[in-house]
């Protein structure tokens, strides 16, 4: 009787502590998770930035290139309606 009750206390021990590392392992590859989620939005900002800033400065060019006769309004037009698209 007293070695059921020693096997019943030891399960419900493992059983405690296993609850309390699925919990830590499940914590872990959230935050994990959540970290790499973070990194890619950055990423993602940082590449919309650049892209921006291609953009901007490919119009800049253009319009300077407008601004000498080099290129007609018309072209002009065209070029940046193609680059924004």
């Amino acid at each position: 009787m007293l070695t059921n009750i020693i096997y019943l206390a030891v399960f419900i021990i493992l059983v405690f502590v296993l609850s309390i590392a699925v919990k830590a392992i499940t914590r872990g590859v959230e935050a994990k998770q959540t970290l790499k989620e973070e990194k890619n939005l950055q990423l993602n900002k940082v590449e919309n930035e650049s892209s921006n800033m291609e953009i901007a400065n490919q119009i800049k060019e253009l319009k300077d290139l407008n601004n000498k006769g080099i290129i007609s309004d018309e072209e002009f037009q065209k070029a940046k309606e193609k680059i924004l698209n």
